[in-house]
């Protein structure tokens, strides 16, 4: 039997289309695929669809596998689930944030975000990563502190909160 890897499915409420497209213009490494349109109308208490409409898109994002389906309103994203975004810079956090709080979305505390779908983020420096990983505890803790007041995460002030300046 082959390995395929994992794919993660994406539901949406009639936004398949317009979400991957939106994904693959934030991330380097991505691009739209196969895209699936319904062959039969919905039959009565399903939720509507039509023929030809949209049902799934397949794309790639930062290289990542995705489909994104028109799943209809009974589910919604919460933040059980979060995609976490590692950035090598301010730039690239501010990027990031910029980018997918646009349209719609909203900023969350420490680093996260939901997009515009309702879809939660983590956008999250690496050197945060190391910083909250330092074996002296006070360096930690001043960090911490600092990362608690914020809602996108400011790296030269992150760094700052480490040297105890």
């Amino acid at each position: 039997m082959p390995a395929y890897g994992f794919t993660t499915c994406l539901w949406f409420d009639g936004q398949a289309e317009e979400a991957a497209a939106h994904y693959v213009s934030i991330f380097k490494n991505s691009r739209l695929g196969r895209v699936t349109r319904h062959t039969v109308d919905s039959p009565e208490g399903v939720p509507a669809v039509r023929v030809g409409s949209v049902m799934t898109v397949e794309f790639e994002a930062n290289g990542q596998k995705f489909v994104a389906l028109n799943g209809g309103p009974q589910f919604k994203f919460n933040e059980a689930v979060s995609f976490q975004i590692l950035c090598e810079s301010q730039e690239e956090v501010d990027h990031y944030w910029s980018r997918l709080t646009e349209g719609g979305g909203e900023p969350g505390p420490c680093g996260w975000l939901k997009d515009r779908y309702g879809l939660s983020w983590q956008v999250v420096p690496v050197r945060f990563m190391e910083m909250v990983n330092d074996p002296d505890a006070e360096r930690v803790a001043r960090v911490t502190r600092a990362m608690y007041s914020m809602n996108k995460l400011d790296l030269p002030a992150l760094e700052k909160a480490f040297a105890g300046e």
